[in-house]
C-alpha cells in the first residue's frame, strides 16, 4: 500500500470516532476525541544530543498507543530521520513547491505506519513564496492535518531562523539537553533567544543520555536556576529523562528505532513514558496547536 492510499484510508475512517466504538481498526484512529492535531517541536542548543532518536521513538510510541503520528524532518542539511529508519526519500517539500509532486506523494512510511514528511532543502523557500504558492501549499497541509493526531518536528540544532520559526509556530516546545555543560549552556541560549525576541515563556525539558533520575534532575535544576536568574518569568516543565543505553546505539547501527528492536530496554521504556506524558498534558491552547494555525504561521498568511 502506498502513502496516498494510506492517507486516503485514514481520511475515510476519520469520522468513525473511537469514542463511539465504531472504528473497525483503532490502530488507524486517534485516541483522543479532540478535533485538533497537536504540534510539538523538538529542539536543542547544540547538535549531537540524540534529538532525532527521541523524535523517532516518541512517534513510534504514540503510534503504538493508537495515535496517528507524523514526523516533520526539518533538520536542514543534516536530516537523519530517514537514515535512522533505513528509508530513502526521493522527494521533499521542494518538489511540492515546484509542482512536481503533491504532498501525499512525498510522504514516507516508517514503522507501524508513522508518517514522515521529509522537508529537506525546501524549508528556506517557505518564507519566500508568492501568495498563490502559499495558498496551494496551505491547502495541502490543511488536508493532511485532518488525518493526523500529532506532528513532531525535528528541528535543526542551534538558533537559526528556521529553528525559531518552528518553535514559534508549535503548540509545545521540547528542549532536549544532555548532562554535558555545553549542552546545558546552549539550551539556555536557545530559550533566551525565543524568550527575549519572540516572547515564548514556556518550555518542556527532556534530559537525554542520563545516568539516572538524580543526574537528570540536577541538570533540570541547573537550567531552572539560570533561567530564573536571567530570564525572569520563564516556565520550565520537567519531562523526565531517557537513560543512556547501549540498545540505542545497536538500534541505530541496524537503522531501526530502539522501540522496534529493544522495546523492553531502559531507553525503550523511557520513550514510552515520555510519549504518555506528552499526550496526557492539558490542552488549554487548542488553536495554538492546530496544524492549520501552524502552517499559516510558518507561511505568514
Amino acid at each position: 500500500m502506498n502513502q496516498a492510499e494510506t492517507l486516503k484510508q485514514w481520511k475515510e475512517k476519520r469520522h468513525l470516532s473511537v469514542c463511539t466504538g465504531q472504528a473497525p481498526d483503532n490502530r488507524l484512529m486517534r485516541s483522543s476525541c479532540s478535533p485538533f492535531p497537536r504540534v510539538f517541536s523538538f529542539s536543542s542548543g547544540k547538535g549531537g544530543v540524540g534529538k532525532t532518536n527521541v523524535v523517532t521513538n516518541v512517534a513510534l510510541a504514540l503510534r503504538k498507543m493508537g495515535y496517528r503520528s507524523m514526523i516533520l524532518d526539518a533538520d536542514l542539511g543534516l536530516a537523519n530521520v530517514d537514515v535512522i529508519l533505513g528509508l530513502a526519500p526521493k522527494y521533499n517539500i521542494r518538489h511540492v513547491l515546484s509542482g512536481q509532486k503533491n504532498l501525499c506523494e512525498i510522504l514516507l512510511q516508517g514503522p507501524r505506519g508513522v508518517l514522515i514528511l521529509p522537508a529537506g532543502s525546501g524549508i528556506p523557500e517557505l518564507t519566500n513564496l508568492n501568495e498563490a504558492e502559499k495558498l496551494l501549499l496551505l491547502a495541502e497541509m490543511e488536508d493532511l492535518g485532518d488525518s493526523i493526531d500529532v506532528m513532531l518536528i525535528d528541528t535543526s540544532a542551534g538558533i537559526s531562523d528556521t529553528v525559531l520559526y518552528f518553535n514559534m509556530a508549535a503548540q509545545e516546545r521540547v528542549v532536549v539537553v544532555t548532562p554535558e555543560p555545553t549542552s546545558i549552556t546552549d539550551a539556555y541560549a536557545l530559550m533566551k533567544v525565543l524568550s527575549n525576541r519572540h516572547h515564548i515563556k514556556e518550555f518542556s525539558i527532556l534530559v537525554n543520555w542520563s545516568r539516572g533520575a538524580q543526574e537528570a534532575k540536577k541538570v533540570f535544576r541547573q537550567l531552572s536556576a539560570v533561567t530564573d536568574r536571567f530570564l525572569g518569568q520563564l516556565s520550565l516543565n520537567y519531562l523526565g529523562f531517557i537513560p543512556g543505553d547501549e540498545a540505542v546505539s545497536r538500534a541505530v547501527r541496524n537503522q531501526k528505532a530502539v522501540l522496534e528492536m529493544f522495546p523492553g530496554s531502559g531507553a525503550g521504556k523511557g520513550f514510552v513514558a515520555l510519549a504518555e506524558k506528552l499526550i496526557s498534558k492539558g490542552r488549554d491552547s487548542y488553536v495554538d496547536g492546530n496544524i492549520k494555525f501552524f502552517w499559516r504561521h510558518i507561511l505568514k498568511l
